[in-house]
């Protein structure tokens, strides 16, 4: 039996501020987010909450979201909503992993 890879790396972008003057930060999730790694979404993420503006978490180079996957997305949404000075967005969801946010019913949250 092959191994399980559980291969999952971000990275953090700052781009210019948006047409409303807030600070834009990009973070690009490339592999599969799953339970053996999900705490690297939130160590890198984390951090950038209190800093205020636009986090854009890019999907589109995720391959598989599992269910401790999508907890941690959920989990920085949350903190970034208690935060109240920082917008996190997801973009270019795959159709597989949108799927997984339609069934657990949390599209609305993220859009």
């Amino acid at each position: 039996m092959a191994p399980r890879t559980s291969s999952f790396h971000c990275e953090i972008e700052n781009s210019p501020n948006d047409a409303q003057g807030d600070k834009v930060t990009t973070v690009r999730c490339h592999g599969k987010l799953i339970s053996e790694n999900s705490r690297e979404i939130k160590d890198a993420v984390k951090p950038l909450i209190p800093q205020g503006g636009r986090i854009v978490i890019d999907l589109g180079d995720l391959d598989f979201l599992d269910s401790a996957g999508l907890g941690a997305l959920v989990g920085l949404k949350v903190s970034a909503l208690h935060q109240g000075m920082c917008i996190l967005q997801l973009e270019n969801m795959r159709p597989r992993v949108l799927e997984l946010f339609r069934i657990a019913g949390l599209e609305k949250l993220f859009s």
